[in-house]
């Protein structure tokens, strides 16, 4: 793994790697490392983008399962969630979703890129990650799906679904 570079959230609108994504490597991973909301029950998201970030709205296809288990123990679930597959979309893909502002809750994880640079396949990803609820439950979040174009992907951007994100570092390798 070659670490790549990394950017550090405080009341950031967006988290975006306009840099970095390139034909040096055949995969890439993103890693987020307790990121924190500033507004209550966000979803923290990404996108790809074709134009070094003037845009990003590159159509995707995904596909999303997860376990959840309350902090009370009160109940525990595994199961599909169709309300965040995208099917054909341009919107930006949850990577975690009502992920709770209180000081104990969070998100971290990480988002493989797989050969980012090819201008002739399209772009697959894989994503697993853990959230903290805003209703008190903890979330594993798996993950997969693909960038339905032939450009290449060159840049990358996280966000919340509303309010900025107070806190966190999102890390981007290269791996051989």
């Amino acid at each position: 793994w070659v670490k790549i570079s990394a950017v550090s959230a405080s009341s950031s609108a967006t988290v975006s790697f306009t840099s970095g994504l390139d034909s040096t490597y055949d995969k890439y991973c993103f890693i987020f490392n307790n990121i924190h909301p500033a507004t209550d029950a966000a979803e923290f998201q990404f996108n790809g983008s074709t134009d070094t970030g003037s845009n990003y709205n590159v159509t995707k296809t995904t596909s999303s399962f997860f376990a959840f288990h309350y902090e009370d123990d009160s109940s525990t679930s595994l199961g599909y969630s169709a309300a965040n597959d995208l099917a054909q979309s341009t919107a930006f893909q949850n990577l975690a979703d009502d992920v709770g502002n209180d000081n104990d809750q969070s998100a971290s994880g990480y988002l493989y890129l797989y050969n980012p640079a090819s201008t002739t396949f399209v772009k697959h990803f894989i994503n697993t990650g853990v959230h903290s609820m805003n209703d008190d439950r903890v979330n594993n979040r798996f993950q997969a799906g693909y960038f339905n174009t032939t450009s290449a992907i060159d840049a990358m951007q996280f966000k919340f679904s509303s309010g900025n994100t107070d806190a966190g570092i999102v890390t981007l390798y290269g791996i051989n």
